[in-house]
């Protein structure tokens, strides 16, 4: 499998979200660049372990929404001297808007319309499909393993669902190991379902998997627990849901299949 990809279509993400940013005049411009050194300035001085990046402007005037590397997505006063670390909502006249999510929505959008399918552990219908599904999954969360007894059921429905790697428990612990056993095996699907049916497989890593690429990248498009679903449009959902609730939300006719 090809995993480097992987990094270069996130950093191409942040790009274009940096890019969509509104036109402004050269003033503007100005004072944005200035006040982008300024906040990463402060922010790196007090974590210097952390990458922070400007992406520009949010609709609150004096704010300014920033990308931590490989975490969330900080909305920051033009001095830098505050953040909030949470939803900014805008108010208009029939709803409340949650920036972040629209943010994040474009993102995870571009992100998965690049991500090369051979990073993934994918469980393909019989014929043609007819939705996608990108699962970021944990060999021992319940409800992960509670969702992969229905992928049957998806593939017969023309869902294609495809896996990518969110150990909870962190890049050291048991169930790294065991995710990233079932990346390198040499039947992975195989590998992934054995794990998740509770069968004991011995360990066995490969040095070129993705599983941490695929645990930055989910933290950074708001995954914080799993199962979590991406469908290509962007949109994140997070928890369980039944065959039947996904293909409703996919659009699907289950009467047909």
């Amino acid at each position: 499998m090809a995993y480097k990809t992987l990094r270069s279509i996130f950093v191409l993400a942040i790009s274009c979200a940096v890019l969509a940013t509104s036109a402004v005049s050269a003033a503007e411009k100005a004072v944005a660049e200035a006040a982008s050194t300024i906040i990463e300035r402060k922010l790196s001085a007090v974590r210097p372990d952390l990458a922070f990046k400007v992406l520009g402007k949010s609709s609150m005037s004096g704010v300014y929404e920033v990308q931590v590397d490989g975490g969330p997505i900080l909305f920051v006063s033009e001095d830098g001297s505050h953040f909030i670390d949470g939803n900014l909502y805008q108010i208009t006249p029939t709803q409340f808007i949650d920036i972040k999510e629209v943010r994040l929505t474009e993102m995870r959008r571009q992100i998965f319309a690049q991500l090369n399918p051979d990073e993934m552990i994918v469980f393909k219908p019989a014929g043609e499909s007819k939705a996608i599904m990108n699962v970021f999954t944990d060999i021992d969360c319940g409800y992960c393993r509670k969702l992969h007894k229905e992928v049957p059921m998806l593939n017969a429905m023309g869902v294609e669902v495809r896996y990518l790697a969110y150990p909870r428990a962190g890049l050291e612990s048991e169930s790294y190991l065991k995710i990233a056993t079932a990346w390198c095996a040499e039947d992975p699907n195989q590998s992934l379902t054995n794990f998740k049916n509770g069968k004991d497989t011995s360990i066995s890593i490969c040095d070129d998997n993705p599983v941490a690429d695929h645990f930055k990248l989910g933290g950074s498009i708001g995954v914080n627990g799993t199962p979590a679903t991406v469908l290509m449009d962007g949109t994140l959902l997070p928890g369980y849901r039944t065959a039947a609730d996904f293909a409703q939300l996919l659009g699907l006719d289950i009467q047909s299949n």
